[in-house]
C-alpha cells in the first residue's frame, strides 16, 4: 500500500481581511438599518427595508468572504485548486510548471500552449508561507513528472 503525499494550502492574510472586511460591511449596514426608522428625512421607511438592508449587508459579507475560500490540494497524482468560484483539477503531466511572477498577486500553473491558471491560495502577501508552499508544489511536481 502506498501513501500518499496530501498537501492542503489556503491564505492566511486573506482570510483575515476579508473576515474583517465582512462584518465590517455587516456592522455598517445593520446600524444604517436601526437608524433608517429614526431619520427626519421626509421618506417612512417600513420594518421591512430595515430588513431589507440588513439582507444586503449579509449579501455582501458573504460576498466578500467568496475571496476567502481559495485552496489548493496537491497529492502524488496532481493539483486541485479552488478560486473564487470554481474548483479544478490538473493531473502533474497537465503542469508544465508552478510559477510566481514577479509582481504577481498570486502564483499559477503554467499549462502549455501558453496558457495559464491562476492560484489564488499562495498570494504574495503571505510572504514566507507563500514561498514555502511554492516550493513544495514544486517539489510535488518534480517528483511526479520526473523533471
Amino acid at each position: 500500500m502506498t501513501v500518499k503525499t496530501l498537501l492542503v494550502i489556503r491564505p492566511r492574510r486573506a482570510l483575515i481581511m476579508c473576515s474583517v472586511l465582512a462584518v465590517a460591511l455587516l456592522a455598517v449596514f445593520v446600524v444604517v438599518a436601526v437608524l433608517l426608522r429614526n431619520g427626519n428625512t421626509g421618506v417612512h421607511f417600513q420594518r421591512s427595508d430595515q430588513a431589507a438592508m440588513i439582507g444586503i449587508g449579509i449579501l455582501l459579507a458573504c460576498g466578500v468572504m467568496l475571496f476567502a475560500i481559495a485552496r489548493v490540494r496537491a497529492d502524488d497524482e496532481g493539483i486541485e485548486v479552488r478560486n473564487v468560484l470554481v474548483t479544478r483539477r490538473f493531473a502533474w503531466d497537465e503542469v508544465l510548471s508552478v510559477s510566481f511572477p514577479d509582481g504577481a498577486s498570486w502564483a499559477r500553473l503554467e499549462l502549455p500552449d501558453d496558457e495559464y491558471h491562476a492560484v489564488m491560495a499562495i498570494q504574495a502577501v503571505d510572504r514566507a508561507r507563500a514561498v514555502e508552499a511554492v516550493r513544495t508544489l514544486r517539489k510535488l511536481h518534480r517528483a511526479a513528472t520526473g523533471g
